[in-house]
């Protein structure tokens, strides 16, 4: 048992975040040697056309004269060869002179980022470009490299700025730059500040998900302000999101009047949201933008408080009902990490026993990286103190989902609302399920052995106890994934386990105390081994519980639909010689239920289950089949198939006649 707490120590304190680099992450490092003592120096192709004209002497010095001869002969004879040599000898140029003038520097650099752009998309090179050839994807690093350069100059002097205009100093005169966010989901007056990915290393989290393509993958930093829409309650503090830059050349202006050229070059550099937009277009081509959605996450789990989460609404459950400091809510509720999108289905994942949302990132990472499930689906994170018995943890969700549902679609006009999944980990799961039971006497039976009514309490407690003990099922979800789920209790929850955590959890005052005064008030009514008896969550978890029984046998929704992802040890494993045969906390016999339609196992210990790659496939899986059942698309139905394939190759097995041993009682009630 010491050993099934260490395991669960260790998946609720995962270390995930990000560390700064030495130097940023360009790709640009190999090819041009910006980081070798040799470097930095152009490519051969580059060289090779410089010594065709005779201007490898050219090189040493001042870079300008050398610029305007390429220059003169591009006019003369314009290649995408020698448009390509201009934007890498430019940039390189831009590289040297950052150390010692940086107005020459973004000139340089705006050079570099015209021409790689004009190799791109100019159409007297349309016969001629080649995409298969590595020039092709040089051009669209110096473009990348060049506007990212341009953009941390631009941050230093304050100018990086959504919704703002500025001017760039380039090569030919200055370009009047507006900046525009292209975004449905956020607003300019949202972002507080961009970083940029190059400039972090993540850790902790195993994959990194990325485009390639053009623009600048940026990290914008959400900031709070006032007036902002009811829906930012659920937006954790200085939450981050992937943003990438984009800059557009515009046609040259005339003067309505003299009709002679503006003076100033135009130009838009535009943010856009790749988790929404993955591709731009110009001049009728469709380009594909460079994005990177890991890193942004990483940076925003690196702040040191999200780590103490888990203990904290272990040990000290008061902590997470006090106000956060950027508004007055709670710190326990509902979060977002993207803003709500209407016509998405809501996917509430609810963490477990000593952990906290942090448990998620890997699942949410590998999942909002599959096109068909940001495209369908919006995450949500459930937080709450798992020191308190797990049927209050449930009547708070179920209240916070209607209030949820109520500031988000108050006149009930959002169908998508209605298709929630619930996807909930170890006593996550049983807070889960208990969103879809009909309570109706069963569960105030283990209670009391007279009415509620009947009970001598203040209204506030009266309240209370009706909340956790009678409830009905949440119109709102449709479909429960539970993940090493203990549905009959876990070995876990003992004698010395109980002991320990009475010790060491510190519940509400406002939890313990009316319960007290309750006894007192109503001597007699309260039935042998009352539930208000149990003030821990490690108590509840006790095999001897009769919720359990209650909750298994209990009227669920006709409407939803379950589903079971077990884990299980090898049999000759040290943990599997001591707690049997299961996850190492939870036995397999407590993991599997009859009910579910479909139940995978895992080979995975309890902790690490949730973030197996067979699980994670296994709720895409899910996610996909929810949404064939729902508006049926052909192209859903075969990727429902392929990740159904993707389970069984990651390792996961299915349980073989899963769902078909229900009772005729519950049968009747399906």
């Amino acid at each position: 048992m010491v050993l099934a707490l260490a395991a669960l120590v260790a998946g609720g304190c995962a270390s995930t975040g990000v560390s700064l680099r030495s130097v940023p992450h360009t790709p640009l490092s190999e090819r041009l040697k910006l980081t070798a003592r040799s470097g930095p120096e152009p490519s051969e192709r580059t060289l090779q056309l410089l010594r065709v004209y005779h201007l490898t002497e050219a090189t040493h010095g001042d870079p300008r004269p050398l610029l305007d001869r390429l220059q003169a002969i591009i006019e003369q004879d314009p290649t995408a060869e020698k448009v390509y040599a201009f934007a890498e000898l430019a940039f390189l140029a831009g590289k040297q002179a950052e150390v010692y003038d940086e107005r020459i520097a973004m000139d340089l650099y705006g050079a570099a980022m015209m021409k790689a752009y004009e190799y791109l998309f100019d159409p007297r090179f349309e016969a001629t470009r080649n995409a298969y050839d590595p020039q092709f994807r040089g051009a669209c690093e110096l473009y990348n490299g060049a506007l990212e350069a341009l953009l941390r100059m631009s941050r230093r002097r304050g100018e990086l700025i959504a919704g703002t205009s500025t001017t760039l100093h380039m090569a030919g005169g200055d370009c009047d730059v507006s900046t525009v966010l292209r975004s449905t989901r956020w607003q300019a007056r949202d972002i507080d500040r961009f970083e940029f990915v190059s400039d972090y290393e993540i850790q902790g989290l195993k994959n990194h998900y990325r485009t390639h393509g053009l623009g600048v993958p940026l990290i914008a930093v959400r900031r709070s302000y006032e007036g902002e829409p009811p829906v930012a309650r659920h937006y954790p503090t200085d939450l981050s999101f992937p943003v990438t830059a984009f800059f557009r050349p515009l046609p040259s202006r005339r003067n309505p009047i003299t009709g002679a050229p503006s003076s100033n070059r135009q130009g838009v550099l535009e943010f856009y949201d790749p988790l929404v937009t993955a591709e731009t277009r110009v001049r009728r081509r469709r380009v594909a933008l460079e994005a990177d959605f890991t890193t942004p996450l990483a940076y925003f789990l690196s702040k040191p408080e999200f780590h103490a989460l888990a203990t904290v609404g272990l040990l000290r459950p008061d902590d997470l009902l006090r106000m956060r400091p950027d508004r007055p809510d709670p710190i326990m509720g509902l979060y977002m990490l993207e803003p709500y999108d209407p016509g998405k289905i809501p996917v509430v994942m609810v963490h477990g026993l000593w952990s906290s949302p942090m448990t998620w990132m890997e699942m949410f990472n590998d999942l909002r990286s599959a096109p068909q499930i940001r495209d369908h689906y919006q995450i949500w994170f459930y937080l709450y103190p798992t020191g308190q018995p797990f049927w209050i943890s449930a009547a708070q969700l179920r209240a916070d989902l209607a209030e949820a549902r109520q500031t988000l679609d108050p006149y009930r006009q959002e169908p998508a609302l209605d298709q929630t999944v619930l996807v909930g980990h170890s006593m996550g799961g049983l807070v889960s399920r208990l969103q879809t039971l009909h309570s109706r006497d069963d569960f105030w039976q283990l209670v009391a052995d007279v009415p509620l009514e009947s009970i001598e309490a203040e209204p506030e407690v009266r309240q209370r106890l009706a909340e956790a003990f009678y409830f009905t099922p949440s119109p709102s979800v449709r479909r429960v994934v539970t993940i090493g789920t203990p549905h009959r209790g876990s070995d876990f929850s003992n004698q010395t386990t109980q002991w320990l955590m009475s010790k060491l959890i510190r519940l509400p005052a406002m939890l313990v105390q009316p319960y007290q005064k309750l006894y007192r008030d109503n001597p007699g009514r309260f039935a042998d081994g009352t539930l208000l008896k149990i003030e821990t969550s490690i108590d509840s978890l006790s095999p001897r519980n009769p919720v359990f029984e209650t909750m298994l046998a209990g009227q669920r929704a006709p409407w939803v639909t379950y589903h079971n992802i077990v884990g299980r040890l090898p049999p000759d494993s040290f943990i599997s010689r001591i707690s049997g045969t299961g996850d190492g906390v939870v036995h397999i016999d407590s993991a599997q239920v009859d009910d579910a339609v479909s139940e995978l196992i895992v080979d995975a210990d309890h902790s690490a289950l949730h973030a197996h790659s067979a699980a994670v496939l296994e709720v895409r899986r899910i996610l996909l089949e929810h949404l064939v059942e729902l508006r049926g698309p052909a192209g859903a139905a075969a990727a429902a198939s392929q990740a159904d394939r993707a389970v069984h190759a990651a390792g996961g097995q299915r349980r073989r006649g899963c769902g078909a041993r229900l009772s005729d009682r519950q049968l009747r009630q399906r």
